[in-house]
């Protein structure tokens, strides 16, 4: 029986569709290239915005009458992060949803052997993901996060190392721990001394950091511990008080520049990367324009500027979209543009 899977989305996605591939290959399923060839197409959704979502039901679509006749009995099961008011539609597209723990009860595939290793073993990989946790307790008012991951749940220190320790046995360099705010990890300048004192030639980097969570004691590991890289991923969203402040964002554009500052001064050859968010609801030229000025600041080495497009089921759902497409697609050419000018 042969799989293929569809990665939509952030970074728990691709790690969790590993863990789904490893773990049907140890269950005898064979992996197809491509969605054509497969008997089972599991799906990793992303609902973090509207757009995201249509982009998922479109390939679905296309796919469905693609295979009506080539192969009427494909199975397609959704996971990842799937809000509870779309599931119907997913449903009525005639697609399971399952919850990431439920494929891990996955049957052995038929007339198959268990097989001991998966893909990712035979090539030696040079970069592995860990996931250290799910879910999101900051409620951010533009995200769906907190309702399609739950609140967050962390792993253990111990479990955490002992997966780095799999992983570095394997040949990986570069080890990257995923959380939603994973800078929010209970002590996680000890779970980052815990990995990073393993034996091995490896090298330890991390995202999403959460601005409020980005302490001094955490700079300062960074800073001294060979081991760790030396970049940060650190959102800023909006370089408006007001706006954040509709965000729910929890800090201000001052806390956010002078934590760079910090950065910067500790680590004067940082790479440091961001998340921005344009066209907000209300959001005037005024201020877009200060988040221009933290572009020119900061001097960010890359940002990934999202459209803000409504959500069903956040807060910022209530609030008038006020800023028209095309303008949200200037103001995104504009900080595109300061990034391309470096």
């Amino acid at each position: 029986m042969k799989y293929h899977i569809l990665v939509f989305g952030c970074q728990f996605n691709k790690a969790d569709a590993e863990k789904i591939s490893q773990l049907l290959l140890k269950k005898g399923y064979s992996q197809s290239p491509t969605p054509d060839g497969a008997d089972l197409v599991i799906v990793l959704v992303c609902s973090v915005r509207q757009k995201s979502v249509d982009k998922v039901v479109n390939k679905i679509k296309n796919l469905k009458l693609k295979m009506k006749n080539h192969n009427p009995k494909l199975k397609i099961i959704a996971t990842g992060c799937v809000l509870d008011s779309d599931k119907k539609m997913f449903e009525k597209l005639d697609v399971e949803i399952r919850k990431f723990q439920d494929i891990e009860k996955f049957p052995p595939a038929r007339n198959a052997s268990q097989r001991t290793g998966s893909r990712s073993d035979a090539g030696g990989p040079l970069t592995g993901l860990i996931t250290i946790g799910k879910g999101c307790n900051n409620f951010c008012s533009y995200c769906v996060v907190p309702y399609t991951r739950g609140r967050e749940k962390y792993r253990s220190q111990t479990a955490i190392a002992k997966e780095a320790a799999g992983l570095i046995k394997k040949g990986v360099k570069e080890i990257t721990l995923i959380a939603q705010n994973v800078n929010s990890y209970p002590n996680f300048v000890g779970l980052l001394q815990k990995i990073t004192a393993l034996n091995g030639d490896f090298k330890v980097k991390f995202l999403t950091n959460h601005p409020k969570d980005f302490s001094d004691k955490l700079i300062a590991e960074m800073a001294k511990n060979p081991k760790i890289i030396k970049y940060v991923h650190l959102p800023f969203q909006t370089g408006d008080n007001a706006i954040l402040k509709k965000m729910n964002r929890k800090y201000t554009r001052q806390d956010y520049l002078k934590l760079i500052a910090k950065i910067k001064k500790a680590m004067p050859a940082v790479v440091i990367t961001t998340d921005i968010i344009v066209g907000f609801p209300g959001e005037t030229e005024k201020q877009f324009q200060r988040t221009v000025e933290v572009m020119k600041k900061v001097n960010f080495k890359q940002a990934f500027i999202a459209k803000y497009s409504p959500r069903s089921g956040t807060a910022a759902f209530r609030l008038k979209d006020t800023v028209p497409l095309i303008e949200k697609q200037k103001r995104e050419q504009i900080l595109l543009g300061l990034i391309k000018n470096e």
